[in-house]
């Protein structure tokens, strides 16, 4: 049997593993007839992007369960694939061309989009590589990409047929441009930030007076948009301005009459309650201004800049012509005022510039129809989110939700399928290309918009599998098992993706949705490496190894939507694979080349125990990841390797190692049999040790396999549940834990022996007469007396366990005299600290001056100080006594 290497390597390891697993293709997919599978669908990572740490942890989650469920024999799918990125790849191959000087209108739309093919093929792969180095088990061998020409017929087909339904429509709305990316945005893809800004009152002149009254004074957030207003609004219940409703006001600056209306959205405690109407760049405006019939006033073009409606305005950047207004207000006496106003301000979510609300022809979804379906299938439990308290977000979202505006103003994506004739104007819509019009046999031109990103990744788990046609991985993997995903995409694409299943598949994409945690930094910040906030895993895999950072984050993993990433979690991680390198190494190297592999066998307390407590494991590791508990898992696993099998089984295992003969093949079998079982529950969490570990242990033939990631998933270990045994070790644990606590606080050098009398009767007492060699070997109690009549001797330490009294004699162990000494001395300086806190704490100057968390700090260290000398003067006590 080789050795193992003294010292765990990561490096060292994880290549040569991840080889063999892609060797034994282990990671593909199987149709078996009869059997359910076990699917999920990767949620696709931008061909733009690299491995971030939501990447990390949500890939290692559905890591976990995919390798949990293929070791327990069902047929498994984890679909890997990358999304187009319209606007991020876009951007991505725009900025390379500014490098040289160029522009996408430069190369021409061909060339341009011949060029993000081009990116996609050389950076594409990096995040999937990145995957592999995690040890990510997806199919490598299947992977999709929302591009490929049957995805694009997937995407088109259901443009027409929403179409042909009337579901999808072109239309004149209010939608959210990004003047840099020069695109449309859906709602939800504008992201709000809080700003400090300004609200300027402005007077309107009336046209002619109303009842003495000259003007009306409104209040706005952008003066610069004052140049498309089109009325004046002023709520129909409001008596302030009932006289004026049906006058005409002289709009400042440009001069253009505007009427006075009366609707019912007015708010009366805004400003003045008198609202300038822009419809042509605000959504609510937009709405007025179709219920009143006014004009809508493009006053923007597309890169944000003032147009001919703005009369001498035009070409100024709307900053700049925000600047100008304001100053000619002033000038003309028509600036009332200016207030501080804090205000939420849309932004672009890939490039960040400030949204710009603008009217345009865009092409839309008609919303309500899918919702209905969607919102029942939750209700009734068809979809479950976990944590559960996400489904009152989706309702409240998908029972408000608004008409998608699904077409972009880029050149990467799916172009939208519609074509139009320029000899009679017909419109066609079209699976596939039309070269002439089917009505005269004119030229035609294709729409030059694409569809929203999220529009194709609605379609992901059916369009992955082959849809539309009917095919077998479509009829057997669909609905998929399970998604994992952040809750920032929870209408993007969760909502979406189940809208669209359930309208072309005729079933949910899948049963389960698990809103992981997101991951901010230390300080609780979003992780960012522009910001520099971020922390890179692949950094973290270099310095800890894959399954360090996996099961680092698993640890932290709790009910709570948010981690605080604390990379000493990752360390302790590490420190746990060191841990279970050396128990293991220790188990392999006292396996010698005589044994004879065979099942375990209770020969002692110590193996009923430690058998039951890994039934007990097997328990908490099965409910846990059924119902997605990761971090109660992998503190579950960390519990029984560390402590209970490392630090007390190990331990009580080697008298019968060194013993020999019967009862040395014995515990070898239990050590091997426990180690097995532990290492296959550890495996979804931490794949390459687990996997190096356990090719390496010698066992029966009915327990082997290939590799450890396709043999049998631990079961029917409920035979070994024993709580007698539980209760027993747990006393036995109990006492050896105090005696060892009182050699270090009196410093009792670790080979001296020691007495120990215990006051206990009845089945205590026999307990610890029959494993007195326990107490021996992991204590170093070679006198022990149990009495029911037992009295304290002189000068000892004293414990109380479970009714029991425990008293560990320290004459001749130490120096008495000299310890009282150097406790007292100790105890004073502690109480004389402890004296000057307390003072400090009692003068009410301090604690109403102090800064809060000074005070705070002073009243922790009270409490440590008081606790401190307690337990000193309890030593002292013993020592005296």
């Amino acid at each position: 049997m080789q050795e193992m290497p003294k010292a765990y390597d990561p490096g060292a390891v994880e290549g040569p593993i991840l080889e063999s697993w892609l060797a034994g293709g282990w990671f593909g997919q199987a149709i078996v007839k009869g059997e359910k599978p076990f699917t999920i669908v990767i949620p696709p990572p931008n061909v733009t992007g690299s491995l971030h740490m939501g990447h990390a942890l949500n890939n290692t989650i559905q890591d976990v369960l995919i390798r949990q469920m293929r070791m327990t024999g069902r047929p498994t799918r984890w679909v890997l694939g990358t999304d187009h990125a319209g606007i991020a790849t876009q951007n991505k191959v725009e900025q390379k061309l500014a490098a040289e000087g160029l522009s996408r209108h430069d190369v021409g739309r061909e060339r341009f989009v011949e060029l993000c093919w081009e990116w996609r093929d050389e950076h594409g792969s990096q995040i999937v590589n990145q995957l592999e180095l995690m040890g990510c088990s997806c199919d490598y061998d299947d992977e999709h990409f929302t591009m490929d020409p049957a995805y694009q017929r997937a995407v088109r087909k259901v443009f027409v047929r929403w179409f042909e339904e009337g579901l999808i429509y072109r239309g004149h709305r209010i939608i959210n441009w990004c003047p840099r990316c020069a695109t449309a945005l859906s709602d939800i893809e504008v992201e709000h930030e809080d700003l400090d800004g300004h609200l300027w009152h402005i007077r309107y002149p009336l046209k002619q007076s109303v009842d003495g009254l000259e003007h009306l004074v409104v209040a706005t957030t952008r003066p610069e948009t004052m140049l498309g207003d089109t009325a004046v609004a002023v709520h129909p219940e409001d008596e302030r301005y009932a006289q004026v409703v049906g006058a005409t006001v002289v709009l400042p600056l440009l001069g253009r009459e505007i009427p006075v209306v009366a609707d019912e959205f007015v708010d009366r405690e805004f400003g003045t309650g008198a609202l300038k109407v822009t419809p042509a760049h605000d959504p609510n405006d937009f709405e007025i201004g179709e219920r009143q019939g006014l004009p809508s006033v493009n006053v923007f073009d597309a890169d944000a800049t003032v147009s001919a409606e703005g009369g001498p305005y035009e070409g100024l950047d709307r900053y700049e012509a925000r600047t100008r207004v304001v100053a000619d207000l002033e000038t003309q006496d028509l600036l009332v005022r200016v207030d501080d106003h804090p205000h939420s301000v849309g932004h672009c979510y890939r490039c960040h510039t400030t949204i710009e609300p603008w009217l345009s022809e865009q092409w839309f979804v008609d919303m309500k129809p899918l919702a209905e379906p969607a919102i029942d299938c939750v209700r009734d439990d068809r979809v479950v989110f976990h944590p559960k308290r996400w489904e009152n977000v989706y309702f409240h979202w998908m029972e408000s939700i608004r008409d998608w505006c699904v077409s972009r103003q880029l050149w990467w994506g799916h172009q939208i399928p519609v074509f139009y004739c320029e000899a009679c104007d017909q419109m066609v819509v079209s699976e596939v290309d039309v070269e002439e019009c089917p009505h005269c046999g004119g030229g035609v031109r294709q729409d030059e918009d694409v569809l929203d990103t999220w529009f194709s990744s609605a379609l992901w788990p059916f369009a992955t599998l082959g849809w539309p046609d009917e095919t077998p991985e479509l009829a057997y993997f669909y609905p998929t098992s399970v998604l994992s995903t952040a809750r920032d995409i929870l209408f993007l694409w969760v909502a979406r993706m189940i809208m669209c299943g359930l309208h072309f598949a005729g079933d949910i994409p899948y049963e389960d949705v698990i809103i992981h945690p997101t991951v901010f930094n230390a300080e609780g910040k979003r992780m960012s490496k522009s910001l520099g906030t971020g922390v890179d895993p692949l950094d973290l895999i270099d310095h800890y190894g894959a399954d360090a950072m996996r099961f680092g984050l698993m640890l932290q993993t709790t009910g709570t939507q948010d981690i605080r990433f604390a990379e000493e979690k990752l360390a302790s991680s590490r420190n746990f694979a060191n841990k279970m390198w050396n128990a293991s190494r220790f188990v392999l190297m006292n396996v010698d080349d005589e044994y004879v592999p065979g099942p375990p066998e209770v020969r002692t307390v110590a193996d009923a125990w430690i058998l039951s407590r890994l039934s007990e494991l097997s328990a908490v590791v099965d409910e846990g990841l059924a119902t997605y508990q990761f971090g109660e898992v992998s503190r579950a696993l960390y519990e029984f390797f560390w402590s209970e099998f490392c630090d007390w089984y190990l331990e009580l295992a080697k008298g019968r190692l060194a013993e020999g003969g019967d009862a040395r093949l014995a515990v070898q079998r239990n050590l091997v049999f426990v180690l097995d079982r532990a290492l296959r529950l550890l495996h979804p969490m931490m794949p390459f040790i687990t996997e190096d570990i356990w090719r390496r242990l010698p066992l029966p033939e009915a327990d082997r396999a290939e590799s450890l990631m396709i043999a049998d998933w631990p079961t029917r270990l409920e035979k070994w549940r024993d709580e007698g045994a539980e209760t027993s070790m747990q006393i036995l644990r109990e006492v050896i834990t105090s005696v060892r606590s009182v050699r270090a606080r009196f410093e009792v050098p670790r080979k001296a022996p020691v007495a120990l009398v215990v006051k206990a009767g009845g089945s205590d007492a026999m307990l610890l007469e029959a494993e007195r060699s326990y107490l021996e070997e992991l204590a170093g109690v070679e006198e022990l007396a149990v009495d029911p009549g037992a009295v304290k001797p002189a000068h000892a330490a004293v414990d109380v366990i479970k009714g029991m009294e425990l008293f560990i004699p320290l004459e001749g162990l130490v120096d008495i005299e000299a310890e009282c000494a150097r406790v007292g001395k100790e105890l004073a300086k502690i109480e004389a600290d402890l004296a000057r806190v307390a003072g400090k704490l009692a003068n009410e100057g301090f604690v109403s001056k102090a800064a809060p968390e000074i005070v705070e700090k002073e009243r922790a260290k009270q409490e440590d100080l008081s606790e401190t000398a307690g337990k000193l003067r309890e030593q002292l006590a013993e020592l005296e006594g």
